[in-house]
């Protein structure tokens, strides 16, 4: 079916005005409203205002301009339907066979500070996606087009065969019915906010992309892909660039993610290494050279295959000292050529490239379960330090003030139960995910062995039992940190001045399921 007219209407004007005079060269004719007519017309393409097909101005501060049945029964008709070419004929309405329409820019508008909900209505659209629907309801016989990246393929079909196949057309339809269906979802997520005090909406519509499909999930038996939410520009894995090395798996994914979290903890030269999402190691230096030292040092067996991030830019000695066994993935805020090239021998280790810096607030923690998902605000909360209550007759050092607050920021990224040894400004010793905490606190302290001797110990939640105090003070550790709120609260404190260990609670808890 030969393209004969196209209605063009954008917010979003990229390279609207070279698509029209292609499609002008072509002999296709072309209608327009408002900023889009006049940027076409400025460019020397001749171009008909909606207003003289509707017979009607646009009234209303342009609210209504294209809801008229010389624009929808243009678009709406069947071509192959006698009675609607009848009804054409009898209205005197002229079919319109690509429209070309994205819509008043909603998101960007609510994203402004200072922005005001009369603000947020009036970047509301109508009269787009009346249009878009209908032409992409009537995809048979209408193009649809709502994203500029999309006009090179239509062009291309056009010049070359004179029309656009049923396969694109299907497909530009769809993406039109998600580009309408992401927009009202936007349109409701900000009024529920404006009608709910808390960040939780009642009815949750969430966008994401895909990024890639994979080629398998946690095991080979499943099925992945990789997703981003849609619009979003979070520092983070989703939004790194890869460097280098093959496709990331659904594991990578996962561990990077930890261990960039970790990392983004500090201000300090940090590295972490991660096996299955746990830290096995994490070090803060002078310089990142030796953050990355001493992270691997902490557990050299676990570090082989493991995920490394850093918080600083990769030199070419750490680079080198990372060369040196086999890693899976780096993730860093970036690479300096020397480190680039030394890296460069291990070809399929993957590099990524992504700033530092927090999430918005509106980010949500979201967790699949069977029929449905639990939401939640994300852990990071930062500890008050002002809000430390020393419990114990022993006060700690300033040293090991430090070292706990290391280890505490270390503990709430383990896996529940969670325990963490740490001496140097480095992890000794890691304990995770165990059914009881003394359980954690025996593999950890096995861990660090004898440089658990003077070293502190950090706790992801309150200790129901001295179990774990006794077993501390056996290993040599002069000072734990913990949330504190336990029944028994008073027993541990007892356990810890019988065995001269200082110990401090925060108040804050950080499990991690």
């Amino acid at each position: 079916m030969k393209i004969k007219r196209a209605l063009i209407s954008v917010s979003d004007k990229t390279g609207v005005t070279e698509f029209a005079k292609s499609l002008h060269e072509l002999g296709i004719d072309i209608i327009s409203t408002g900023g889009t007519m006049k940027a076409i017309k400025d460019a020397g393409i001749p171009v008909t205002y909606v207003s003289e097909i509707t017979g009607f101005p646009e009234i209303m501060d342009g609210r209504v301009k294209t809801l008229n049945p010389y624009i929808h029964g243009g678009i709406l008709a069947l071509r192959d339907n006698p009675k609607h070419i009848e009804s054409m004929q009898e209205h005197d309405i002229t079919g319109i066979d690509l429209v070309v329409v994205n819509l008043y820019p909603f998101r960007e508008t609510i994203q402004k500070p200072d922005v005001t909900l009369e603000d947020a209505i009036e970047n509301i659209d109508i009269g787009g996606p009346a249009m878009i629907r209908a032409a992409a309801k009537n995809f048979k016989h209408v193009v649809i087009l709502v994203n500029p990246k999309n006009y090179a393929e239509v062009l291309n079909q056009l010049k070359s065969v004179g029309d656009v196949d049923q396969k694109t057309r299907m497909a530009l339809a769809k993406e039109a019915f998600t580009h309408t269906s992401e927009y009202d979802a936007c349109i409701n997520n900000y009024l529920d906010k404006q009608l709910n005090e808390d960040s939780f909406v009642e009815s949750l519509q969430i966008s994401y992309e895909k990024i890639q499909t994979l080629r398998y999930g946690e095991n080979p038996h499943q099925k992945a892909a990789f997703y981003r939410e849609k619009y979003s520009s979070e520092p983070g894995v989703a939004n790194a660039v890869q460097l280098q090395g093959k496709e990331l798996s659904y594991n990578n994914i996962v561990d990077v993610d930890a261990a960039y979290n970790i990392v983004n903890e500090f201000e300090e030269p940090t590295a972490t290494i991660i096996k299955h999402t746990n830290p096995c190691g994490t070090g803060i230096g002078k310089t990142i050279f030796e953050a990355y030292q001493k992270a691997y040092d902490a557990d050299p067996v676990s570090a082989f295959g493991g995920i490394v991030a850093l918080n600083k830019t990769v030199d070419k000695q750490t680079a080198e000292k990372m060369s040196e066994i086999f890693l899976e993935v780096i993730i860093a805020p970036d690479f300096t050529e020397d480190a680039l090239l030394a890296l460069s021998k291990k070809q399929n280790l993957r590099l990524l490239k992504t700033p530092m810096g927090k999430d918005s607030p509106d980010i949500l923690a979201l967790k699949s379960v069977n029929g449905g998902i639990v939401v939640q605000s994300k852990d990071d909360q930062p500890l008050d330090t002002s809000s430390l209550k020393v419990v114990t007759e022993k006060q700690p050092t300033k040293e090991e003030y430090e070292q706990m607050l290391f280890a505490f920021k270390i503990v709430k990224h383990v896996k529940s139960n969670a325990i963490v040894v740490a001496k140097d400004n480095k992890t000794i010793g890691v304990g995770a995910g165990q059914m009881n905490r003394v359980g954690s606190a025996a593999i950890a302290l096995n861990q660090a062995q004898e440089e658990a001797k003077g070293a502190v110990m950090a706790s992801d939640a309150f200790f129901p039992f001295t179990d774990t105090v006794i077993e501390a003070a056996k290993a040599g550790i002069t000072a734990i940190i913990q949330p504190g709120g336990s029944i028994r609260d008073e027993d541990s404190i007892k356990a810890a001045n019988e065995h001269n260990i200082a110990m401090v609670f925060t108040g804050v808890r950080h499990f991690k399921h």
